[in-house]
């Protein structure tokens, strides 16, 4: 079987690997045709990535998770992908939970961990970005304000993906006006939200249709109170603190591209393998061959990188270059394949059954979400090479 094996995995990660392709042989192609049909969450298949322990492979065992590295947690999100299922449903709670792990106070992760990694509580959603602001996270208008022992929040998030399937969110919100701030990059703040009991009480949330099954939402915050002892770290601080988050959110959609490029290049060189065209099989031509060939040789690339950002962020660094480069091919290299793989197929590739058109759909997100490319570009340019800043 083609990619069943990686020799930069160490015994576990080898380990891990064959026990969530053995998971998601469970579910396969038709049951994710139906759901995307009825544009529904996959309440099943998250059920049992929970009951496997695979969502709390970032919890410390001390708190009934696996504490396994970001490098494990991105092989499973890899190999969730390259068995042809969507990880989107659940990777939040893998890249959310650096936040609460790294900033959270004792009594939180006393609270929370253990709920979260039973499965009794789910942390999924991730409240940052807005319809005024986009990525350009410190211009949001959404506002925390103290009173006594309350936060009152005020404002509104979009493309917060899975709000409707999540008890927990991780919200960011300004907590000091910005004209009375000395850095941008101050009075941030970071709360853990219970939306057990926020909707309807100040939190309204409106899902999204889109053209992939992506359970997005907008959020609408009209005097939400919260207790002060959702604040995660220190006030103010919130995007320093959420920085981190999204560097482990970019290594690990890194990661899913990676595993979506070998479920493409699988579909497509297994069939440019079988097909036959004027009595020979369509692999045969070069010019089926180089699409397919190339995609293959960019994906490996982008695992590299992928694998390089995790590992600094393991050393406990906070690696932005690596993380956003990491992302930046592995989309693209997801991309590549996808279209590789249509070409292939050919008119097949756009029946529903192929499931190629589902994941090409899905794949195509992350050349925008949660950065988009040229963002990245941009960050790159000024940050690493120098370069003036072109916004």
């Amino acid at each position: 079987m083609l990619f069943e094996t990686n020799v930069r995995d160490t015994q576990e990660q080898a380990e891990i690997r064959r026990a969530v392709r053995r998971l998601c042989a469970d579910y396969p192609g038709d049951y994710w045709r139906a759901l995307d049909r009825e544009r529904a969450y996959p309440t099943d298949f998250v059920a049992a990535l929970t009951a496997a322990g695979f969502l709390a492979a970032l919890i410390p065992e001390e708190f009934g998770g696996s504490g396994l590295t970001l490098a494990e947690a991105g092989v499973i999100m890899e190999e969730i992908q390259a068995s042809g299922c969507n990880g989107s449903a659940c990777h939040a709670q893998m890249y959310v939970m650096s936040t609460l792990l790294r900033h959270g106070s004792a009594a939180q992760k006393a609270e929370l961990l253990p709920k979260i990694a039973s499965g009794e509580l789910r942390l999924q959603a991730f409240g940052v970005t807005e319809p005024g602001s986009g990525t350009d996270t410190l211009a949001l208008r959404t506002t925390a304000v103290r009173e006594g022992d309350r936060y009152i929040v005020d404002g509104q998030k979009i493309w917060t993906s899975r709000a409707e399937h999540s008890d927990l969110m991780l919200l960011l919100a300004r907590t000091t006006p910005r004209d009375q701030v000395a850095k941008r990059t101050e009075g941030l703040s970071v709360f853990l939200v219970d939306m057990r009991e926020a909707v309807g009480n100040g939190m309204d949330i409106r899902p999204i249709r889109t053209m992939m099954n992506h359970a997005t939402t907008e959020i609408f915050f009209d005097r939400l109170s919260i207790p002060a002892s959702s604040l995660v770290g220190e006030e103010g601080q919130g995007f320093r603190y959420i920085l981190s988050g999204m560097n482990a959110e970019r290594i690990l959609i890194g990661a899913e591209c990676v595993g979506d490029a070998k479920w493409f290049i699988a579909r497509a060189a297994a069939y440019a393998g079988e097909r036959e065209v004027f009595g020979r099989p369509i692999g045969q031509n070069q010019g089926v061959q180089f699409p397919i060939a190339r995609a293959y040789a960019q994906m490996r690339a982008a695992e590299l990188m992928v694998h390089e950002a995790a590992a600094l962020y393991r050393a406990g660094g906070n690696p932005g270059p690596e993380a956003n480069m990491a992302k930046l091919l592995a989309a693209e290299a997801s991309w590549a394949a996808a279209e590789a793989c249509v070409q292939t197929l050919g008119g097949f590739a756009f029946a529903e059954e192929y499931d190629v058109e589902r994941k090409f759909r899905e794949t195509r997100l992350y050349q925008v979400a949660p950065i988009s490319t040229n963002l990245i570009l941009s960050y790159l340019a000024e940050h690493v090479l120098g370069m003036p800043r072109s916004y």
